[in-house]
């Protein structure tokens, strides 16, 4: 029996990774639980099992008396006598409880017991791992819709726990099947009753920084630091890149050869444009580059109130600021400036042409989405040539 136990708790630590002590434990409680259900108390009971054979022993510590009141608690002498004659009155007696003297009522509490406690560490095993994960990316299968009539939920299976991919959290116009296996980024991880609760986003800026870990070798060692992100999800993402060592061009690593490590990305995004640009501690600079593709005449950056002046050629201007404003407000949002973008004949009659690059000035901020309505995006590229 003991043989059978060891080795079923050897099978539960290795499948579930529930320590051996833990269902020990547990069978202590069980056992505790069953004598209390037995007898009506458990005060005096007392459990010993050797972790390494599984061999247990549960015992009821009685006084001895000369007349007994309470059975549960107190022994006479002449029967703690004839378990040890050197027993004698005041004494405590270790009386051994056969585990099948149980009713079946309180055989099956015991077993109860045991299963919750195996329950509750699963749980918080499964939740342990996943909490773990919490700000990562990790791949699932599709499930099914959740109340598909009421929204566009999606339970996803990561393995050994579902999470929920809520209709907020999705790509626009992104279609999901049972079965496909999907890239998710880990939003938050909370225990329940029922086992940890994931909530997971396809949205998040982390999501695409955490695929080009995965993806490129230089920004997974290090070697080359994604700055800054600014994404409109399904639609553009702008990364700022930066290397550590001189000899290593940090857009070509994340680009890769031919485009393959960032065409992979783009894939698993559903066909999202990513600009790969060169981050620079100088603003002015760093705004010029943020507006590719567009080229840029100069930029004026104001550090200290955060804004910039940018002028561009009249035949870029649509370009830099993008369809509705898109390129020149990702460009905003991954520089933290204020951007005001004016065409080279803007800037020369409005009297502010700068005739000068990448200089910083105070200079007043004029609305970034002056012209935006005004002009169709032109040409993108993926990767800041």
């Amino acid at each position: 029996m003991n043989n059978e136990l060891l080795e079923a708790l050897t099978i539960l630590e290795q499948e579930k990774n529930i320590s051996k002590e833990t269902l020990l434990e547990a069978i202590e409680n069980s056992l505790v639980t069953a004598c209390k259900n037995h007898f009506g108390k458990s005060e005096n009971v007392k459990v010993v099992i050797d972790p390494d054979t599984c061999e247990y022993h549960c015992y009821q510590e009685k006084t001895v008396v000369e007349e007994v009141t309470d059975p549960v608690m107190e022994i006479s002498l002449p029967k703690a006598q004839m378990i040890n004659t050197k027993y004698e009155l005041g004494d405590v007696v270790q009386v051994e409880v056969m585990s099948k003297e149980f009713g079946r009522i309180a055989t099956q509490n015991a077993k109860n017991v045991i299963l919750q406690k195996i329950r509750e560490e699963e749980r918080k095993v499964i939740f342990d791992e996943y909490n773990s994960k919490e700000k990562d990316v990790v791949t699932g299968v599709v499930q099914r819709y959740v109340n598909k009539d009421i929204n566009k939920n999606v339970s996803i299976n990561l393995g050994k726990a579902d999470a929920l991919l809520t209709e907020n959290e999705q790509i626009k116009g992104e279609v999901f099947k049972p079965t496909e296996r999907v890239k998710v980024y880990i939003l938050e991880v909370k225990p329940t009753s029922k086992g940890p609760k994931i909530l997971v986003s396809r949205t998040h800026p982390e999501l695409v920084k955490r695929l080009f870990e995965s993806e490129v070798a230089e920004v997974r060692e290090g070697i080359v630091e994604i700055k800054a992100i600014s994404r409109e999800a399904g639609s553009r993402t702008k990364i700022a890149v930066w290397s550590n060592d001189p000899d290593v061009d940090p857009v070509g690593a994340c680009v890769g050869m031919n485009g393959a490590r960032v065409n992979a990305i783009v894939n698993e995004l559903c066909g999202e444009k990513i600009d790969i640009i060169t981050w620079d501690e100088n603003p002015a600079i760093l705004i010029q580059n943020a507006l590719s593709p567009a080229k840029v005449i100069s930029v004026i950056a104001d550090a200290d109130e955060k804004s910039a002046k940018v002028v561009v050629p009249d035949y870029q201007l649509s370009l830099a600021i993008g369809k509705e404003g898109q390129n020149a407000r990702l460009a905003a949002r991954l520089t933290g400036f204020k951007i005001d973008i004016k065409s080279e004949t803007q800037a020369r009659e409005a009297g502010d042409f700068l005739d000068y690059e990448n200089e910083y000035e105070d200079e007043e901020y004029y609305d970034e989405d002056e012209y935006s309505d005004e002009y169709e995006e032109g040409e993108s590229t993926e990767a800041d040539e």
